[in-house]
């Protein structure tokens, strides 16, 4: 049988990583298993041991051309995980860079991964601003809160062409502030 690959995604400071923390603890507990891989930290690993970058928000100030061959040796290092574990791929969509929107999953990382879901969390542009301001753990580019819609509204547009490239389902989850436990609970129906 075909272990799960689900990829979860969503804009910097939404709180994908944490539903989706929240969530694989819950399931452990009824026995099913996932290994969590966040995309960003594999290619954090890649980039820094080749000693292209010091820290991972310097990954997206990279030329394009590097960050694609990175995103390639990241996917192939997920895929042979996937061969032994259900996979949750923590990443994003679309990359935000100097240059325009970068797809965050690009075939080349697609055809490695073959994703069963794509699941996007959201909340509301004011919500993602505000905890982006509070997050002093990052070094994250000022964005305003048009600025942060258009970059959800490219990642659905995304997740769609990845669904339609893959076959996979899309979700939507919606992470409001104060509501993380609903977050959690409709992740873990999505992935049963």
């Amino acid at each position: 049988m075909k272990n799960k690959v689900v990829v979860i995604v969503g804009v910097p400071g939404v709180g994908s990583t944490t539903v989706t923390n929240k969530a694989i603890e819950e399931l452990k507990k009824e026995g099913i298993e996932y290994k969590i891989v966040n995309f960003g930290t594999v290619m954090f690993e890649i980039a820094k041991e080749e000693g292209l970058v010091e820290h991972r928000d310097q990954l997206r100030k990279l030329p394009p051309e590097e960050q694609k061959r990175i995103q390639k040796l990241a996917g192939k290092k997920i895929a042979e995980m996937a061969k032994e574990f259900n996979i949750v791929v923590d990443t994003h969509s679309t990359i935000k860079t100097p240059k325009g929107y970068l797809p965050g999953l690009p075939a080349w990382v697609l055809e490695e991964l073959n994703p069963d879901i794509i699941v996007l969390v959201e909340a509301e542009n004011d919500e993602i601003l505000m905890r982006r301001l509070k997050d002093e753990t990052r070094q994250r580019d000022f964005e305003s809160t048009e600025d942060i819609g258009e970059h959800i509204f490219m990642n659905r547009c995304a997740a769609m062409t990845y669904a339609v490239l893959t076959g996979a389902t899309v979700k939507i989850i919606k992470n409001r502030d104060f509501l993380l436990d609903k977050a959690v609970q409709e992740l873990i129906e999505v992935l049963k």
